[in-house]
């Protein structure tokens, strides 16, 4: 894309911002590495959404992928809750933990309510700033404008505004700016390849950074959002945090350097490299889940009058994979006693194992299925 131009840094006195240039625009590519990368993409991308057609019950094991990419794009931000943690009530999680549990918690429920309001809300400002309140009610970060564009100046990297690593556009130009990629968006005239486009949307995102905080995360997330809304994917499978989270160094360094040498092209290699790992990783997560599944069917087959009620909690535990007893008779109907006994088939069975050791207050994890996603 020799025609790319991100922009410029501008003086605002005493500090110095970027301002980048729109995106809603034509672009040609005459990259044949880019275009080798970018047909790959397409067809992992693909493999990966046939998934949606023949899993039975998806819906069910899309809960863990969104649980791993919301503690995996938190962490990103500095947050240290792992899947187990995540997974827990918020009355089990110790009050030193809790900060942390509550931001991957507002990423779960942000990310599926979007996923949901697609239905009737286009991808646009309006969706990006419903979900960046969801994402920040509660938490840290609550009283820096959840849900609204900046008003004032931010930064990233450094103690100050004068040894930042990167001085975003000035306050007054954001909203002109995220107009501009929500016309990109919606542009039917210009033929552009989607993956690429949703990767210079992400890159345009983060460089406009339009928040106070939260910027990193909304901009995770609205790469599946993209994907879904467009038709892409049928289901919200596919997560880039996890490769952005491993290889966080060379991700900032690909932004930087689209920023301060024009380097899109290489930015786009990075991305579609990214989408080629996620892609064949989740490949081979749901066909590892199809094995659990097949084996644990059986399993629960040898408890005969006791298989149907073990089979409830089985599916409970594909979105939640950690239960106690009290929440077992929820799920069956059964009695103290009884959900006990089926706690211990399914212990002796190998599908639980408790973890938290004491005599009370027991829980238990589907560690099997949980494997599948750390």
């Amino acid at each position: 894309m020799k025609n790319f131009k991100a922009g410029k840094i501008i003086s605002q006195g005493w500090y110095k911002s970027f301002q980048p240039e729109t995106i809603n625009k034509p672009f040609s590519i005459d990259n044949m590495a880019l275009l080798e990368l970018l047909g790959k993409a397409d067809r992992e991308l693909g493999r990966l959404d046939m998934y949606s057609n023949y899993i039975p019950n998806i819906d069910l094991f899309i809960s863990m992928h969104v649980l791993k990419e919301a503690t995996q794009s938190s962490k990103i931000e500095g947050t240290q809750t792992n899947i187990e943690e995540a997974l827990l009530d918020k009355e089990d999680v110790p009050l030193d933990k809790r900060n942390d549990w509550e931001e991957v918690q507002n990423y779960i429920q942000a990310m599926e309510t979007a996923i949901t309001e697609l239905d009737s809300l286009p991808f646009s400002s309006r969706l990006i700033r419903h979900t960046h309140k969801i994402l920040m009610q509660g938490v840290r970060g609550e009283h820096k404008q959840p849900g609204s564009f900046r008003s004032s100046q931010n930064w990233i990297g450094g103690a100050s505004i004068n040894d930042a690593s990167f001085v975003p556009p000035i306050h007054t130009s954001v909203i002109e700016l995220m107009s501009d990629i929500e016309l990109f968006v919606h542009n039917e005239e210009i033929h552009f390849p989607e993956l690429l486009k949703i990767a210079l949307i992400h890159y345009q995102f983060e460089t406009i950074h339009p928040f106070l905080d939260g910027n990193g995360r909304v901009g995770r997330l609205l790469i599946t959002l993209y994907l879904v809304s467009k038709g892409i994917l049928k289901k919200p499978i596919l997560y880039l945090s996890d490769f952005f989270e491993r290889n966080r160094i060379h991700y900032y360094d690909n932004l930087m350097k689209v920023r301060e040498k024009n380097d899109i092209v290489q930015w786009f290699k990075f991305f579609l490299v990214g989408v080629i790992e996620t892609t064949k990783s989740g490949i081979d997560t749901f066909d590892a889940i199809l094995k659990l599944q097949k084996e644990t069917d059986i399993k629960t087959q040898t408890l005969r009058s006791r298989a149907a009620n073990a089979q409830k909690v089985i599916n409970f535990l594909y979105q939640k994979p950690m239960i106690n007893a009290e929440k077992l008779s929820v799920i069956t109907g059964l009695s103290s006693a009884s959900s006990y006994k089926l706690i211990e088939d399914l212990v002796r069975l190998d599908i639980l194992k408790e973890v938290t050791g004491a005599q009370r207050g027991r829980i238990y994890i589907f560690e099997q299925y949980i494997k599948l996603f750390r």
